[in-house]
């Protein structure tokens, strides 16, 4: 599961590190201002998903991604690792605000109360990855309001610093995106993450389906192209529409 943004960097800030790979058009990458809050419908149309199984099924596949990408296993529900603690004395990773460690957390940790939840994750070319979580709420209403409660950290994130597992320096800068309206409501955000001059941009697109409330994250050294990744959101949006019933 991805625990936020300092986790989902840090391990590929060391790989970039190692090849002395560095990526300028990252870094100087364009932010405008986050536009206004979108507010879901409360009554919007859609059973939740009945568990993770079902939901997990209605998630993009490799298929469904451009050429390239393969899927990543999760660790402990693929491989049967042990959950990693995240009070290990030798992991320093942090953000200040605290708070702002929840950018680009799953939606069904942002908000609690889903019915179902689901991830899955993808790493492609140029050290390249697409992640999409998706979390099922009982009514349009929960829906509707784990939707606010992204964009309301967003809100407060907008430059924010932290440390990686190493104690390393990060810096990150959250902006707003264009894109067309997906689903019953939708919300487009850029999260760029420097770290001793390697940058990554993470484009990301929150979307409510009915109740389900799913997001998707193209990480790279640059911006994924805007058609690829409008693309894969009607994918997105498709297979989760409408969800089974009960």
């Amino acid at each position: 599961m991805r625990r936020g943004t300092v986790a989902a960097s840090c391990s590929l800030f060391a790989v970039l590190a190692l090849s002395a790979c560095s990526s300028n058009a990252s870094g100087d990458a364009s932010l405008a201002p986050l536009g206004p809050v979108v507010t879901a419908a409360p009554d919007a149309a859609g059973a939740p998903f009945a568990d993770r199984a079902a939901l997990k099924a209605a998630l993009l596949d490799v298929g469904d991604l451009p050429v390239g990408f393969t899927p990543v296993p999760d660790p402990e529900e693929d491989l049967g690792l042990p959950p990693a603690s995240e009070s290990a004395d030798s992991d320093k990773s942090s953000t200040n605000p605290a708070e702002c460690g929840a950018v680009l957390s799953p939606v069904a940790d942002q908000r609690a109360g889903a019915v179902a939840a689901a991830s899955g994750w993808f790493t492609g070319p140029g050290f390249a990855t697409i992640d999409q979580d998706a979390a099922s709420y009982g009514t349009g209403a929960d829906a509707s309001a784990a939707f606010t409660a992204v964009q309301d950290r967003l809100a407060g994130c907008t430059e924010y610093t932290g440390t990686d597992a190493d104690g390393v320096q990060v810096q990150y800068r959250v902006g707003g995106r264009e894109q067309q309206p997906a689903g019953d409501a939708s919300v487009a955000f850029r999260l760029v993450t420097t770290s001793e001059g390697v940058s990554l941009v993470s484009d990301v697109v929150v979307v409510v389906v009915g109740s389900t409330v799913t997001q998707l994250v193209a990480t790279g050294q640059d911006p994924i192209d805007a058609g690829v990744f409008g693309d894969l959101t009607s994918t997105a949006v498709a297979k989760l529409a409408p969800a089974p019933a009960g």
